[in-house]
């Protein structure tokens, strides 16, 4: 009797049945895991509050975020460019952002970010600009962006950042834009190397921030106690 229930069309079926199974599981980790710039990126979204549904489509199954809308991929598929201004976005950044090591550009300005900045940003060799103007984000500007050597415009305008300018940023020799004004830094305003371009109005309503520094004649902390 028990030989009879076993037919060739049963067998067949618990064996496409099995197969699907096996290869659901195969599929399993990829879903789930992604890749480190989806990791990163999904990282950022839960980190925000976002009203507006600005990162709806920010799905983390997809295998690859160069689908997800303000996300800019190279041909490689390697995240290239984060376009998140003016979009009604709050709460803070996160260090994962650090993991996104072809980004060229950061753009997040005209939100209502809080916070500090990474220091993991500094590990982002490709990033042409990084533009955070306009939020509400607190503490130092973090030295590492000193090693951002591909960076050309850096805009941290109208928060409330407070410290000294780090002088790391002077052997950043591709600086053209450098904006901090509307803040709380203390210290002198560097004058070597790219800053010897910047002018003083990018520095201004920093209420602690004096003038150029004297070289050798006064440290460049200045106030920052």
């Amino acid at each position: 009797m028990a030989d009879s229930l076993f037919t060739p069309r049963s067998f067949t079926s618990s064996f496409l049945l099995l197969s699907a199974f096996i290869l659901s599981l195969l599929e399993l980790p990829l879903m789930v895991k992604g890749n480190s710039e989806g990791d990163a990126l999904y990282a950022l979204r839960r980190s925000l509050s976002d009203p507006d549904n600005i990162l709806q489509s920010w799905d983390p199954n997809l295998v690859t975020p160069c689908t997800w809308f303000h996300i800019t991929c190279n041909q490689a598929n390697h995240v290239t460019r984060v376009d998140l201004g003016n979009s009604n976005l709050s709460g803070h950044l996160v260090p994962e952002l650090g993991k996104l090591v072809h980004l060229q550009y950061l753009e997040l300005y005209k939100n209502n970010i809080q916070g500090s900045i990474p220091k993991e940003l500094g590990n982002l060799k490709n990033l042409i600009s990084l533009d955070f103007y306009n939020n509400n984000i607190s503490g130092v500007i973090p030295p590492s962006l000193g090693m951002l050597k591909s960076l050309v415009f850096l805009r941290l305008n109208d928060n409330q950042l407070t410290g000294p300018i780090p002088r790391e940023l002077v052997d950043v020799t591709t600086l053209k834009v450098v904006d901090v004004s509307n803040n709380n830094l203390c210290g002198t305003i560097p004058t070597m190397g790219p800053f010897e371009h910047i002018p003083l109005s990018n520095f201004e309503n920093n209420p602690r921030l004096e003038g150029p520094e004297l070289l050798g004649l006064a440290s460049y902390d200045t106030n920052c106690s």
